[in-house]
């Protein structure tokens, strides 16, 4: 495939244009019911809607007595209000009793709030005499009441489609009586590694080998945001070897490919002839740093169409290609509706020349200083520097338009850390 005519063919893209086209061909999986148990990280394929209120009554937010309001206004330290005790209250019972002038209850949080009470007095805020209070100061309505509905009402959208689900939604699912969710269906993720250098990890390594980490990182990012992998192995640079492993994937259901290796311009990077041939380009080049050469296409095989993401074989190109294009694909197949990478803005604390007319991703440890993130670089900055990502916290993104990187400038980072 001549170097010329793919240039002319496939011009370099911006990253943001490079993105929309990726996921312009992506429609949401179909969704599927599971316990909430398992739902953790999953994306909602409905809205979930309360169907009752949350508290479901007024209820006491701290341990005290349910007292009526209007019997504190004249209480003062020289002339306190005394309140007869007429009953306890533990949380998960209603009172038969009612709340009548110059009386009180005793209740525990959560406990509903008595008929006729309007107010909660701590325990602390009281002298306990016998049968009776003591209260110094005037109470105001509805002091320590939760009401009903104050968290969430009936009929209300507590928890969108698209959401992916954290600790938290899992909690409202339950308080909402839910015990199973409707999710979009994970994507499962073919990864093949390609390269004539590549042995497996358990391999022994013979002169001019290096071991397959692309296809692990690979696989434990698709783990990460919800995918599920489908390891393909290691394929030669050969054309047909490599359009066998795409049609294995394929042949077991994947929803998308990621190919590390075999995109650049090298006699030996064939894996754009093979998706030429197998199916379809769509663009091929990307305007950042590491990981201008990146294809994109379509194999149409057995009947279906599966997009194919193709990212350089360095490590560090293909782990930060991933977090740029694989990473918001696979969240867009299982319908999020946020596909944006969770970011900070940090002080840069290193001098970097960036000569060239590319976006840099550069990888950084973050430390916080007086309330704000300074940003160290991790190391040689090297796209085969798997180091660099294993000591980042961020990946600090300079735009193409600068040519250097001073000590003291701010720079928005890309945190790795984040679920998103």
């Amino acid at each position: 495939m001549d170097f010329g005519k793919l240039t002319k063919l496939y011009p370099i893209l911006e990253v943001e244009e490079a993105r929309a086209r990726i996921l312009a061909g992506l429609t949401p999986l179909p969704a599927e019911t599971i316990p909430i148990t398992d739902a953790l990280g999953r994306v909602t394929a409905q809205d979930v809607t309360a169907e009752y209120d949350i508290p479901p009554h007024a209820n006491t937010a701290m341990d005290g007595y349910a007292i009526r309001a209007a019997d504190t206004a004249a209480a003062s330290a020289e002339h306190p209000v005394r309140l007869q005790v007429i009953g306890d209250l533990a949380a998960g019972y209603v009172s038969d009793r009612a709340v009548a002038p110059g009386t009180a209850i005793r209740i525990m949080t959560g406990a509903p709030i008595p008929p006729g009470a309007d107010a909660i007095i701590r325990f602390e805020h009281v002298t306990r005499d016998g049968n009776y209070i003591e209260i110094t100061a005037p109470v105001p309505v509805g002091k320590e009441v939760r009401l009903a509905g104050e968290d969430v009402h009936a009929g209300e959208t507590v928890i969108p489609r698209g959401t992916v689900l954290r600790p938290q939604e899992i909690g409202m699912l339950a308080a909402l009586g839910r015990k199973e969710v409707a999710v979009a269906r994970r994507p499962r993720v073919g990864i093949l590694a390609t390269g004539d250098e590549l042995v497996e990890i358990d391999a022994p390594l013979g002169p001019g080998k290096i071991r397959n980490a692309n296809s692990y990182s690979n696989a434990a990012q698709v783990h990460k945001y919800g995918g599920i992998p489908v390891l393909l192995g290691i394929a030669r640079d050969r054309e047909e070897e490599i359009a066998d492993k795409l049609r294995v994937g394929v042949s077991h259901g994947v929803d998308l490919i990621l190919v590390s290796g075999g995109v650049s311009v090298g006699d030996f990077d064939v894996v754009k002839k093979v998706l030429a041939a197998e199916g379809r380009i769509d663009f091929w080049r990307v305007r950042m740093k590491p990981g201008k050469p990146l294809a994109f296409g379509y194999l149409h095989l057995s009947g279906r169409e599966v997009p194919v993401i193709g990212t350089p074989g360095n490590p560090v190109s293909t782990m930060v290609s991933f977090e740029m294009f694989a990473r918001p694909a696979i969240l867009a197949l299982q319908g999020a509706c946020e596909l944006d990478s969770v970011t900070v803005t940090a002080v840069f604390a290193d001098a970097v020349a960036t000569k060239d007319d590319r976006r840099h991703y550069l990888r950084v440890r973050l430390q916080e200083e007086n309330g704000e993130f300074i940003a160290h670089l991790t190391g040689d900055q090297g796209s085969g520097i798997l180091r660099s990502m294993v000591d980042a916290d961020g990946l600090a993104v300079i735009p193409a338009d600068w040519d250097h990187v001073d000590p003291g400038v701010r720079v928005r980072v890309i945190l790795l850390g984040s679920y998103r």
